[in-house]
């Protein structure tokens, strides 16, 4: 809809039609969720083969008895799994459970009760700064503000963190010790970090000599379109800081999200420093998930392959959300979204000042969207137009309802906005 040059009366008649379409969907009670990343029905699926991977005469002839103690950074079969996957040494991949945000949070713990590599512990710092792209990943920033760590919002742009600020802020605070990063189809706007970013954040300049990278490649694989562009391998950058990288992965996204599997890969002094710490609170993690992950994705064509199944569901939704957004916000020069070539989510920006209104009135009437300013540090969001979609769990029937619901809640926020001018 078109909002140029409308004048007073007209953008009033336009109100009075929006409050009676409101009306009606009041009375509809929708019960519609597009609010969080989960994997549908029909995803889950199709790793239920991978239960079946161990039967009960499985002998364990060619390696150790994983049923047993040890291995505590995880079974071969499964780093090289993952070490062919992001192109690095199997020494450097360390295997956790089921989760890499547990992973993430274990090893940001280690950081601060014991410091990073003979390191002050940064609980011991008068502050500890963390750099955070916005809009962002809101469970990275719950992990920040359960430490106290001050979260400094860095914008994205369309290939990435903007480095000319990353750069300037890490280079002149010794207190910054560290960014979390969605590299591939990041979370939410679907952004692909450029091979300038990647370099410059691997080589930079760092007041910090403790700064370290938390590298969420949460969607490494998560392609929606063969022509998703490739991230650049951060390890392989020539000149870059040694030990600045931790990357986290997992298969959460991939076979089942609450029994899956996680890595850590990390220079060789982290490695060996983290291994140590881990030691000490645990003998190994679920070695028997990780081989049935081992013996189902079997090797990095074979897990492509899989993925293309996940993106053959997940495809028409994301092309059904977007096509409702082309005819809904048609001419509207308020309202912007992304077009995510992988990943999770989709960014709906909409007229300043009005997201929150928009999820509020979105939830009384039956649909359920991520918390406004979720998407940024304390959930302050300053010009509150930020909000996220994520299209994966709904079917495609409640998707086409939830967004009809989404555009006219969002132009009827606009056209009072207008008004009260």
């Amino acid at each position: 809809m078109d909002f140029t040059n409308l004048t007073q009366e007209e953008l009033q008649a336009r109100l009075s039609n929006f409050k009676k379409k409101y009306a009606q969907m009041q009375k509809e009670k929708f019960s519609l969720d597009i609010s969080r990343g989960k994997p549908c029905p029909e995803q889950l699926d199709l790793a239920m083969p991978l239960l079946y991977t161990i039967d009960d005469n499985y002998k364990f002839e060619k390696s150790a008895d994983y049923r047993n103690y040890g291995y505590l950074d995880g079974i071969p079969e499964l780093k090289k799994i993952f070490a062919d996957l992001f192109e690095v040494n199997e020494d450097n991949v360390f295997l956790g459970g089921c989760s890499s945000l547990n992973l993430m949070y274990d090893v940001l713990s280690k950081a601060w009760c014991f410091g990073v590599l003979g390191g002050t512990p940064w609980c011991k710092l008068p502050k500890v700064k963390f750099l955070c792209p916005v809009p962002g990943y809101d469970r990275h920033f719950s992990i920040l503000e359960l430490f106290g760590i001050e979260m400094i919002s860095v914008p994205m742009t369309e290939d990435g963190p903007n480095m000319d600020i990353v750069e300037d802020l890490v280079a002149n605070d010794i207190y910054i010790k560290g960014i979390f990063c969605v590299p591939r189809f990041s979370n939410p706007t679907g952004v692909v970090y450029s091979d300038e970013v990647v370099t410059r954040l691997a080589t930079m300049k760092t007041a910090a000599v403790d700064f370290r990278i938390f590298w969420d490649n949460a969607y490494c694989v998560h392609t929606l379109y063969p022509d998703a562009p490739a991230l650049l391998n951060i390890f392989k950058v020539p000149d870059a800081v040694p030990d600045r990288v931790y990357m986290f992965a997992s298969t959460s996204k991939i076979t089942f999200s609450s029994g899956g599997t996680c890595c850590m890969i990390t220079g060789d002094k982290n490695f060996a420093s983290l291994k140590k710490m881990f030691s000490v609170q645990a003998i190994n993690f679920d070695k028997i998930n990780q081989l049935e992950h081992a013996l189902f994705l079997k090797d990095v064509p074979t897990l492509t392959a899989f993925m293309e199944k996940h993106a053959e569901i997940l495809r028409p939704k994301f092309e059904a959300v977007l096509k409702e957004f082309a005819e809904g916000f048609e001419n509207n020069e308020y309202v912007s979204w992304t077009k995510p070539k992988g990943g999770y989510f989709i960014t709906l920006t909409v007229m300043e000042g009005t997201a929150k209104k928009v999820v509020d009135m979105c939830r009384k009437v039956g649909l359920t969207l991520t918390e406004a300013g979720a998407t940024h540090p304390m959930h302050q969001d300053d010009l509150d137009s930020t909000i996220r979609i994520a299209p994966s769990y709904a079917t495609l029937e409640e998707i086409e309802q939830a967004c009809k619901v989404l555009t006219t809640i969002v132009e009827y926020a606009i056209c009072e906005k207008l008004l009260n001018k």
